[in-house]
């Protein structure tokens, strides 16, 4: 249990990166579609950090292993994410960019932690 609060502190930070990116870059005139590509890289590097640090410790792997691994299972809660806030932005055109970040984000957060947990800083003797 306290791995998952662990877990949503650090992704709480990544969640507010995501969010402060991606307000920031459709203020510039961004499209929502790119800014939300840049948002998400932006908080998937922050989140690896903390979650590297602070949730799970680190996973007696290589910096280089470790990073792939997290690559790996972040980008595909990334698509997840990222195909959900799509879907959402065109099937209802009048949905707000931030409040469809917040429904793909909240859907993608269960794959990511248990992919981080199962496959990334898990240990090798676990």
């Amino acid at each position: 249990m306290k791995k998952l609060i662990r877990f949503a502190i650090a992704g709480g930070v990544g969640f507010i990166v995501d969010a402060g990116v991606l307000a920031a870059l459709l203020h510039l005139t961004l499209g929502p579609f790119i800014a939300r590509l840049i948002a998400i890289a932006l908080a998937m590097a922050t989140t690896w950090a903390l979650n590297r640090t602070f949730t799970f410790a680190r996973s007696g792997r290589s910096l280089a292993a470790e990073g792939f691994r997290y690559g790996s299972v972040g980008v595909t809660a990334a698509f997840v994410n990222y195909g959900l806030y799509s879907a959402l932005l065109l099937s209802l055109p009048a949905l707000q960019p931030l409040a469809a970040m917040v429904l793909a984000t909240a859907a993608s957060m269960f794959l990511s932690f248990f992919g981080y947990s199962r496959f990334v800083f898990r240990g090798e003797a676990e």
